[in-house]
């Protein structure tokens, strides 16, 4: 599709139960989800350990404790959780720090929602140190707020993240789309009671009743987003 720019009076016309839009950051506006696989593998090859290339689809879009959890129990590496956290951020700060690439469409998407006032969070499973690091790369200016995965008790695939995001901006869930890319962070935004864009980055992610599934941000505009709040299902 062609994305284009709505005339700011037009906004009204769309249609106005498009109340907020949450977005997750790894893999869906920076393409840095293969980032931390690069990092994974790094640390664990220093612990003396190869990591399968089938475990990237499992540790994919989770929270680090999940992530490096399940990386632990598959490889016996002796390095506890709280060490290989730290190794594992800092590796990956290490990577943001030289550059942060942004996904296509994504730096177009953010600023056509500026414009138009659409109050928009950033809702990451990443924690607060980092969040802060990519939005001072991609304009922290295009963001009423964030949350961050060590903000919350129970980050995605729970609803909490969403639930607070949306909260925070006074906005009703069911009011609210989400752009996210992958199945963790699907499931957290359905659970919350939101409209999903799926952008599959790494796994696929199949259609389903209140999720669209597209192949890039390019594809997503505000009249697409207006859209989806008008869809039935």
């Amino acid at each position: 599709m062609t994305s284009t720019v709505p005339a700011l009076g037009t906004r009204a016309a769309e249609g106005s139960a498009l109340q907020a839009v949450l977005l997750d950051m790894d893999g869906t506006l920076v393409d840095t989800e293969g980032f931390w696989w690069d990092v994974e593998v790094e640390v664990f090859a220093a612990l003396g350990h190869t990591l399968d290339e089938s475990w990237r689809h499992v540790v994919v879009g989770g929270p680090m404790t999940r992530s490096a959890g399940f990386l632990l129990e598959a490889t016996g590496a002796a390095i506890s959780l709280a060490e290989l956290t730290v190794l594992l951020n800092q590796g990956f700060e290490d990577r943001i720090d030289r550059a942060v690439p942004l996904m296509p469409g994504a730096a177009r998407l953010l600023a056509e929602l500026s414009a138009h006032a659409i109050p928009t969070a950033l809702v990451s499973a990443s924690h607060r140190r980092i969040i802060d690091r990519v939005l001072a790369a991609i304009g922290p200016q295009h963001f009423a707020l964030s949350v961050a995965g060590d903000e919350v008790a129970r980050t995605k695939p729970h609803p909490d993240p969403y639930l607070l995001a949306a909260s925070r901006l006074g906005a009703d869930p069911a009011r609210c789309a989400v752009v996210e890319d992958t199945a963790t962070g699907v499931a957290a935004a359905e659970a919350a009671g939101c409209r999903v864009v799926a952008v599959p980055s790494v796994a696929p992610i199949p259609p389903a009743p209140r999720r669209t599934v597209v192949t890039s941000l390019e594809e997503v505009d505000l009249p697409f987003l207006h859209g989806l709040m008008a869809c039935p299902n």
